[in-house]
């Protein structure tokens, strides 16, 4: 029944008929995946608060076995929301407007933290707290994803690859 409902909820909302909610600093709604870490709900921009992914254009690996681990953190993350109500609650919003949240699809007892998923499956480093350092130990220690083989740090690839003056 509650896969039902979900469905349903779904299906509205890609037809216009649900809408964002936002009170305070909430976002629910159907969700598309703008990069590794960032999603978009129905308009509203939402930073996944907590961890940082490899950039849509960054490569990792070296030589033959270099791949698009930006494109594929974003592919990841679309996966993990596709066809979910995606609920984020924040705090504040970064230098670029976007709502920094915890979100996560399913509920109560069912509902998983995307950021934790993003770590655990090797497709984000965990950048603050919240229990995620262990996540990013046991995703390295198996060489999940970004930790198959060597890379640059997001926020170092960002720096390295900044437009000039």
């Amino acid at each position: 029944m509650r896969d039902l409902l979900t469905a349903i909820l779904v299906l509205a909302a890609l037809a216009g008929l649900a809408r964002l909610i936002t009170r305070g600093e909430e976002a629910v709604g159907p969700a598309r995946a703008v990069d590794g870490d960032t999603l978009e709900i129905l308009g509203q921009r939402v930073r996944l608060s907590g961890i940082d992914a490899p950039e849509l254009a960054q490569t990792c690996g070296t030589g033959e076995a270099l791949w698009p681990c930006g494109a594929e953190a974003r592919t990841h993350l679309a996966s993990l929301v596709r066809m979910h109500i995606v609920s984020c609650r924040g705090s504040r919003h970064d230098r670029y407007g976007r709502l920094v949240a915890v979100c996560s699809v399913g509920e109560g007892e069912d509902a998983s933290d995307l950021a934790a998923d993003m770590v655990t499956s090797g497709f984000a480093i965990a950048a603050t707290g919240k229990g995620y350092k262990t996540l990013q130990a046991e995703a390295q220690a198996r060489g999940r994803g970004i930790w198959s083989g060597p890379f640059q740090r997001p926020a170092d690839w960002r720096s390295a690859h900044a437009a000039g003056p």
